[in-house]
Formats: C-alpha cells, structure tokens, sequence
C-alpha cells in the first residue's frame, strides 16, 4: 500500500443511539491504555517494513473519538505519529460529540494537531434529541460550537439527521435554519434508516414508528439542497455540503478511489485493488492483537466489473461527476431530459432530483 489517507475508528460511546448499528462499545469509563496500545499494535503489524508516509488526511471515527478527552486524542495522534509523518497543512479531523466538548478541552485538540472537527448535532429540538438517545441537548450543542470556534479551530462540520418518522413532530426547517446560524463550513446529513437490531427496528415491529416516505425523504433533501445553497454552500457530494475550500479532503478521497488505511475494530482499507475489513468487536480486536495475531476480518478483490462500478458510483455521487463514453452518455440522455442530470461534454453530473435516484441510475449504468 502507499496510504495518504488514515482513518482510525474509536469505538467508544456512552450509549447507543436509537438508530445505531455501528461497531461501538459502550463504557462508562473508557480504556484509553488498552485502546492505544492496540492502535500501535496493528500499526506495527500493518506497517512492518514499510517506508514512512507522508499523511495528506487523518480523520478519526466512530463510535465517539471526543470520548477519549484531551489526554486520549493527544496519545492517538502521538501513537499515528510514531509511524506515519503527517504532511504541512494535512487535514485532521476529530468526530465529536457537543456534551463532550469545553473551550479547554478543544485547545488541548487543537494543540495535538486537530484542525477539523465534526460535531454530532444531528437536531436543535430537545425532544427529538431524547427520542434518538443523544447524550446533549440543543443548548449543549451551540455551547460546543462556539467553544470549538473560541478555541480557534476554525474548520467544523455539523452533521444533521433527516427523513425521521412523521409520528416525531420535528421541524426539518427549523434544524436547518439553527444549524446555518451557527455559520459552519460543512454540513453533513444522513437520512435516518431502520437498520436490524436496533431499538428503532423494535420500535417499528411494535408499531410505534414507521419510516419515513419517499416523498418526506424527498422533500427534506431538496429543503436542505435549498436553504444550504442560498446560505453560500456548495452541495458536492450527495450528502454533503461546504463553503469554497471546505470540502472534506479525507472523504473526497474515498470518492476518487485514492488508497487509504483503516485501523480499529470494522475498519476498512482499500489499495487500489483489494478492499479489507476489520472484525468489528471491540473485545475481539484487542483480544486478536494482544495474542499477536492479525484482525482483518474479509477481503475483496475487485475485478474489472466492479471497478468500473465503483467508478461510475462514486463520480455519479460527487458534483465532479464522472466522464463518461458515448454508449453511457447516449444512455444518460434521459436523465438530462428529466432533470436528474446535467451532461457538460463527455461528463455526467447528476442534479439533487438525480440523487434521489442515485442507486437505480448507478446500476442502470453498470448493469450490477
């Protein structure tokens, strides 16, 4: 591998949110000791012999990385440090929840290096706050924030959850206009889904909840594409908004299929051919590497197919879109036609309408 890019994933939260199936653990006291010293552990096993490379981007995720307080991201990106350079104005980015962050402790970041910081809001309203088990409240949040901008780090992400069930009574358009307030860089939204195993999937088996409809879904995305345009945003990748030079580089380089490596439990790398995946248990990770043993749980290789399918998936999800060969472009026509897609030459852009349709128009392309 030649990784520019490191993602590492911190497990740790302090309880699960109502709609998460991620790889977490959940710890009232978090084992920062064990956690780093597993870290080091797989970049000792991942790098073994390999030369130093200069990192373009770091972003640790989770799980909740803000959970390690000042003196455990401080120790992570010493432990990253060991082993990889990190480049002159490389990006550097800490997820971190709003009850976890005080102007003292978003110095002591910004000291270890942080420089960007993605800040899990994900409402303004308490009691959809409550309804996803979030540990702050909106009144936390906006203290976050200015603690994050009063400690001068001046690149911070929101991130929002669309699309809730019609039975919680929340403003999507009041979310926006409270988040555009607080004049971030970035936004990011996720449309909120009913994944297996949650208490959310119970709650719809009970009859309690039902997701939400195409057409509430819709209707949420074009609101957001809306507002966040007027407000100076540029929408450059589906779910993703920024101001000019604000664009995520660490995730704009999964979407132009730059090699990248991912360390802790169900983390993924990719090197330019084969893709791998970490087990995703905590208790497993740190048991495997304490025993010396390796964690990559699967691998994938990808063919000739699948390449051309990432491709065209990944382009067709930025604004950059992708270029494109007659038989795609004679294919695309209707899009255009339709509004789903602007066609400047031989590059396919997609509009909002298009990625609504994202999935069904990738496949349509590729045949997968």
């Amino acid at each position: 591998m030649n990784p520019h890019h490191l993602y590492v994933h911190v497990p740790f939260c302090a309880r699960r949110c109502s709609y998460c199936d991620f790889s977490i653990a959940v710890r009232r006291n978090v084992p920062i000791a064990d956690y780093l010293a597993g870290v080091r552990r797989e970049l000792q096993l991942n790098l073994a012999g390999a030369p130093r490379f200069a990192l373009r981007s770091v972003y640790m995720g989770g799980g909740t990385p803000s959970r390690l307080g000042p003196d455990g991201v401080q120790g992570l990106v010493a432990v990253v440090g060991e082993f990889f350079d990190i480049a002159d104005g490389a990006e550097v980015t800490l997820e971190a929840n709003p009850d976890d962050v005080t102007v003292n402790v978003a110095r002591r970041w910004a000291d270890s290096g942080i420089n960007r910081v993605s800040l899990g809001i994900q409402s303004f309203d308490d009691s959809v706050l409550a309804w996803m088990h979030r540990t702050h409240d909106a009144a936390q949040a906006r203290a976050a924030f200015s603690a994050l901008r009063a400690a001068r780090i001046d690149n911070i992400s929101v991130d929002l959850i669309f699309a809730l069930p019609q039975e919680i009574d929340r403003s999507w358009k009041a979310d926006l206009e409270a988040a555009l307030l607080l004049h971030p860089d970035h936004i990011s939204l996720y449309g909120l889904t009913i994944e297996r195993a949650t208490p959310l999937a119970r709650w719809e088996q009970r009859g309690s909840v039902a997701a939400a409809t195409e057409e509430s879904y819709a209707a949420d995305f074009l609101l957001a594409d809306e507002m966040a345009s007027a407000a100076g945003f540029t929408h450059y990748e589906v779910s993703n908004f920024a101001l000019p030079g604000r664009e995520s580089r660490h995730n704009s380089a999964y979407w132009t299929g730059a090699e990248y490596l991912g360390i802790g439990p169900s983390a993924h790398s990719y090197d330019g051919e084969c893709r791998s995946w970490n087990v995703a248990p905590y208790a497993e990770w740190l048991a495997r590497l304490s025993d010396g043993r390796g964690v990559v749980e699967g691998t994938e290789r990808l063919d000739r197919a699948n390449v051309r399918a990432e491709r065209v998936y990944l382009g067709l999800r930025t604004k950059t879109g992708f270029t494109a060969s007659a038989a795609d472009l004679a294919h695309a026509k209707r899009w255009s036609d339709a509004g789903w897609a602007e066609i400047t030459g031989s590059t396919i852009r997609l509009t909002p309408e298009g990625w609504l349709r994202l999935d069904s128009l990738a496949a349509g392309l590729t045949g997968l």
